[in-house]
């Protein structure tokens, strides 16, 4: 059996949600080992969380440039091999583009950049230097998600019509209604989350989703944001209309403000011949619709499903898969990768969807800026 991946972490510390995710996830099929970090800008609370979780603490370093350097003074066979980028959305591209150009694997949360310009110089450096490099659009983690990408592949459904995605949450809701509350989060803050909260948090996701599941790229958006208040630089809230080809067209809604949703993703791709549909807050069910037929539910771990699907269950039928077995999907095909094995290039979301989707959330703002007007992607 290979040894474990010798993985570095940037952020995800403390009381940080994304930080367990990842830490649950690359620990899942045993292919990476936690060997350093650095968790906190302040150093103190760095040592302090490295601690509380029970790693050593030889390899928590001060700061991200003292780590690559000392990392880098290591013998090969001893440095880490690849780094997970779990900062805020600022510190994405300086610190991917440090690691990418000293040699290491690159795994990174969304949106993989500030801009459309910083995804492109990121693109050419990974090319130059043929580091592996995932961004974590953990959604296409799901083993049936999975299945709808290779039933959508197979003509399961027919030639693609019409794709709807909806991504509704709630939580900016109590924040945006104070001015100053507001400027409590760093993701209503142009400095560090981009020029896009909304559209560039999850819009971004719904956007990736419908490019994995239909293989087809989006051509053009009419984008129609909302901000709520006039000093509000950020929007909260949106719908996109999308064209996929002359006879393929869709749209996209998202929103940071729909009282009281939590987490509310779903997914429909309409066919020719059927329809298929996946929701993420009832992730292990996918439904198939046909024409006089009544609707087929499948679930994962069922051997009808595809080896892609197949290969991303943990469990047997009737036992439901979640959030940390999606994303360590994604560690699980980044480890091939590293380890030169064969695998399925759905396995993980690359450079690619995050040169596009950059270049999507800048098309959405000016679509919106420019009057409601169609953009070419």
């Amino acid at each position: 059996m290979s040894k474990k991946l010798r993985w570095g972490v940037l952020g995800g510390g403390g009381e940080s949600l994304i930080g367990v995710l990842h830490r649950v996830a690359a620990s899942m099929f045993d292919s990476y080992q936690l060997t350093g970090a650095v968790f906190n800008p302040v150093y103190e609370k760095n040592l302090a969380f490295a601690e509380e979780i029970g790693i050593p603490t030889n390899r928590i370093y001060l700061d991200f440039d003292t780590m690559v350097e000392a990392e880098l003074a290591l013998p090969k066979e001893e440095r880490i091999e690849v780094f997970s980028v779990l900062t805020p959305n600022y510190l994405h591209f300086p610190m991917a583009k440090k690691l990418l150009e000293s040699g290491f694997h690159v795994i990174c949360e969304k949106p993989m950049t500030m801009s459309y310009a910083e995804a492109l110089e990121l693109e050419e450096i990974r090319n130059k230097n043929n580091n592996i490099f995932a961004l974590t659009h953990t959604y296409t983690g799901y083993p049936m998600v999975r299945q709808m990408k290779k039933m959508i592949a197979g003509g399961a459904i027919g030639k693609v019509q019409k794709v709807d995605a909806q991504y509704y949450q709630g939580w900016i809701n109590p924040i945006i209604h104070d001015p100053k509350l507001r400027a409590t989060t760093w993701r209503l803050d142009p400095e560090k989350s981009g020029i896009s909260c909304c559209m560039g948090d999850i819009g971004v996701h719904a956007y990736q989703m419908l490019e994995y599941m239909t293989g087809m790229d989006i051509q053009s958006v009419l984008a129609d944001l909302n901000y709520l208040y006039e000093d509000n630089k950020m929007d909260i809230d949106g719908t996109v209309l999308l064209r996929l080809g002359d006879q393929v067209k869709g749209v996209l809604r998202a929103s940071q403000i729909a009282t009281a949703e939590e987490n509310n993703f779903s997914v429909a791709v309409f066919g020719r011949e059927g329809t298929l549909k996946w929701e993420q807050e009832n992730p292990n069910y996918l439904y198939l619709l046909k024409e006089g037929k009544p609707i087929q539910t499948l679930k994962p771990g069922n051997s009808y499903n595809s080896e892609l699907s197949l290969d991303g269950t943990k469990l047997p039928p009737g036992h439901p898969e979640g959030i940390f077995d999606a994303m360590g999907n994604i560690y699980k095909g980044v480890a091939k990768a590293i380890r030169g094995h064969a695998f399925d290039k759905a396995e993980f979301p690359g450079m690619r969807d995050g040169v596009r989707g950059m270049k999507f959330i800048e098309t959405v703002v000016a679509s919106h800026l420019e009057g409601n007007v169609w953009k070419s992607i």
